[in-house]
This record gives C-alpha cells, sequence and structure tokens, in this order.
C-alpha cells in the first residue's frame, strides 16, 4: 500500500480552511488505496533551524543537533511516498510550517549536482518519498496570489530531486460557506478535491481538469472586489 504523510500548517488546525481542503483530499488518497498520516505544524511546534553550520551535514550527517518533535515526524517521512504541504496563504507560510521545511535539510543529502542551470541535492538512501504535492488556501479572490508559495514547494521538491506533483488551490475560500454551512458551489469544490486526492494515488497524477475545478472562482471578481 502506498503511504504518505500530509503536514497541516494551519494555526487555526482542525478549524481553519486548509483542514477544509485537506481533509477531502486525504479522503480522496485514502479511497485510490494510500495510508496516510496526518501531522499539525502547530502542535509540533519545532525549533528553527538556526545552528547556522549544517552540523547535518558536515558533523553528523543527516541527523539535526536539536531534539524535538521533529523525531515524531522523521520516522514517517522515511517511510512515505508522498509528501502533502497543506498550508493557508501568509508571507508565504506559517512560521511554524517554515520551520518544518527548513528542518527537512538532515534528509538530503550533500553531494551537489549541477542540473538544467540549478545546483540540485537529493533525499538520502532510505528515503521513500518521490512526490511531494502542495495543497493551498487563500482568501484573496485570484490564484495568482498563490504563485510565490507554489513556487517555494516546487523549488523543494526539485532540490531534492523528486517530483512536483502538483498544486490544488482554493482562493477566496471563505466563501465555500455561508453562515457556517457548505454551499452548493462548496460542495462541488469539496468533492473535486476528493477526486485530486484519488487521481493523485491511483493514476500518478492530478488531472489539470480537476485541479481547474477546485480553483474556479465563486463570485465575480467586482463582487469581490465590493465586499
Amino acid at each position: 500500500m502506498t503511504k504518505a504523510v500530509a503536514i497541516n500548517g494551519s494555526p487555526r488546525m482542525e478549524k481553519g480552511s486548509t483542514a477544509l481542503i485537506l481533509n477531502p483530499f486525504i479522503q480522496g488518497m485514502q479511497y485510490g488505496g494510500c495510508s496516510v498520516e496526518l501531522f499539525f505544524a502547530s502542535k509540533l511546534k519545532v525549533l528553527p533551524c538556526e545552528c547556522g553550520a549544517l552540523r547535518c551535514w558536515r558533523v553528523t550527517p543527516g541527523e539535526c543537533i536539536y531534539q524535538d518533535n521533529m523525531r515524531l515526524l522523521i520516522p514517517e517521512l522515511k517511510i512515505s511516498e508522498i509528501l502533502v504541504i497543506a498550508t493557508p496563504i501568509y508571507s508565504p507560510l506559517p512560521g511554524d510550517m517554515q520551520n518544518i521545511l527548513n528542518r527537512m535539510v538532515p534528509l538530503l543529502k550533500p553531494e551537489l549536482v549541477w542540473r538544467d542551470g540549478r545546483t540540485r541535492a537529493r533525499f538520502r538512501d532510505g528515503i521513500a518519498i518521490r512526490k511531494i504535492v502542495l495543497v493551498a488556501v487563500g482568501g484573496w479572490w485570484e490564484t495568482e496570489n498563490m504563485d510565490r508559495l507554489v513556487n517555494i514547494i516546487r523549488e523543494f521538491a526539485e532540490t531534492a530531486s523528486v517530483e512536483f506533483a502538483g498544486a490544488v488551490l482554493r482562493p477566496h475560500a471563505g466563501y465555500m460557506k455561508k453562515e457556517g454551512v457548505l454551499t452548493e458551489p462548496g460542495k462541488a469544490v469539496v468533492q473535486a478535491v476528493k477526486q485530486a486526492g484519488s487521481e493523485l494515488v491511483r493514476n500518478g497524477k492530478i488531472e489539470e481538469g480537476t485541479l481547474l475545478k477546485i480553483r474556479r472562482p465563486l463570485i465575480p471578481e467586482p463582487r469581490y472586489i465590493s465586499g
């Protein structure tokens, strides 16, 4: 069975818009035959990477000097083929999620190669991750507001020499609900998100048409602007 790790980076954890999109995505993955382990960045509260010396490369290869809740996440990352990074748009990432990404450096092997005009590394032997996918929500109307975050996660995947398996994006996510209840368009988005999770596991990729259904406008731009 395929294994995956999903990390919810929202400080609101189960109550946020990130969970509103991530949870059905996980359900779709499970329906497709994948076992998913879910972590919350704000519960892990890992320390920032700040030794400033890359000791995990040069002194204690593969081991971070900080012993904290990252030790709960690392074993799951080692045995999971898919990593799902789920987050709301901040500037661009919530701090706890950024700390987790930075603390993944010990998983990288310090054998750098020049590929397509860029310096790249790769995951160490024994790290199973082969695909990284982004699930992101935002409050602003346009998906272009998410471009910087998409580029960060794509770069992270390419630096680790694994596949960036796509970005599941939901702009103006607050409009999926009215008075705390999913609207009909909101329900359609949830169904498309479930489909995306299933496609990722069963087909190895998410169809572009499915991604378009997830990020389609829920209200006209002029109405959003007028409030």
